[in-house]
């Protein structure tokens, strides 16, 4: 019976408490359809690019998502193109089982598979190893891990899977990075054995509730620092299947993207109530552009207001005199040091 070895160490309840913030967060953000809809786009096309780039794919980020919009990258191999496609298939299905019922199965995994492998009938898609594989450093062409026999997959694969279905005390994202790790440690398939691995990482989050609105890309964290990543897979092995080292590493990189998703929220909390705050005033072009630009750089000049909309320094003063008797900015030192802000 498969049971993972770990300790929750202060730097995993520290995490995870942090993780539950954003979460608790996430569901009290109210945001308008189309907004939503624009940023889960633009976390899928991270997480599609940053996951099959882990595995060797050359296209930029830019090319990810041209390809994912049905648009023609040229230059771009064949096999780059089906990697992308396929890696979001598997996404948009661990997206199905959102808050579900339906327990975790051999089946379901061996599915997630076959939509990640499509089209490479040498990765025997869907279908269990019968054969020794090896992972193999792409630096120095060196055998650095050895998976279990290809005759134990059945047996290490039907364990993993009871014991997912039974871990309604644990944290879902414990389970997801015990998971996560164990599928790359058994290496079930002859290849794909990471993404599908991710994947099943972020359908039991799915599962669980802990969608985080479809707005992180953990992926994207593995692929910054490659080596970390693979090191922290690495680690569990030399310290005797211990997984503490890689939940910390697995815990940590989700407490991180999801810290770039918050700030992205209370991105669009400002930016929402400062447009509701303008929807009652009558601002020309060259106020609208000034707020913008305070928006994102914080402060203004008059000179720098003047060189922003092409206004001569009377109109700039006149102007940001009106948005400051409007309260919309207020005046910050004086005299050549005088700077505007937003007063909101």
């Amino acid at each position: 019976m498969f049971k993972p070895l770990f300790t929750l160490t202060p730097s995993i309840v520290d995490n995870l408490l942090a993780v539950e913030r954003v979460r608790g967060f996430l569901e009290a953000l109210t945001m308008r359809e189309n907004i939503l809809k624009e940023m889960q786009a633009e976390a899928l096309v991270r997480d599609v690019h940053a996951s099959t780039h882990i595995e060797g794919t050359q296209l930029t980020l830019e090319e990810t998502k041209a390809v994912l919009e049905g648009k023609e990258v040229p230059g771009a191999s064949r096999k780059d193109i089906r990697e992308v496609i396929n890696y979001r298939k598997a996404l948009d299905l661990a997206a199905e089982y959102h808050n579900s019922p339906e327990a975790i199965s051999e089946d379901l995994i061996k599915r997630l598979h076959s939509i990640i492998t499509d089209g490479f009938p040498e990765a025997r898609p869907g279908q269990y190893r019968r054969v020794q594989n090896y992972i193999i450093s792409s630096e120095t062409n060196e055998v650095i891990y050895t998976p279990p026999p290809h005759y134990e997959v059945p047996y290490m694969m039907k364990d993993l899977v009871e014991w997912l279905n039974t871990q309604e005390g644990l944290s879902p994202v414990l389970v997801a990075g015990v998971a996560q790790f164990q599928l790359v440690h058994i290496h079930p398939f002859i290849d794909g054995n990471g993404r599908t691995a991710r994947v099943l990482a972020t359908l039991i989050l799915y599962k669980s509730g802990y969608d985080f609105k479809r707005l992180f890309a953990l992926s994207e964290y593995y692929d910054k620092d490659r080596r970390r990543y693979y090191r922290a897979l690495q680690l569990v092995r030399k310290y005797d299947m211990d997984m503490t080292p890689w939940l910390e590493y697995f815990t940590e990189g989700l407490r991180a993207q999801l810290a770039e998703v918050r700030k992205r929220g209370l991105e669009f909390i400002r930016d929402s109530v400062i447009a509701e705050h303008l929807s009652g005033f009558h601002l020309n072009d060259r106020q609208k552009a000034c707020v913008e630009y305070l928006e994102e750089k914080g402060y203004i000049t008059r000179a720098e207001y003047a060189e922003l909309t092409g206004a001569s320094l009377r109109t700039a003063n006149y102007d940001l005199k009106e948005l400051e008797d409007a309260g919309l900015i207020r005046r910050v030192g004086g005299g050549r040091s005088t700077r505007y802000i937003l007063n909101l």
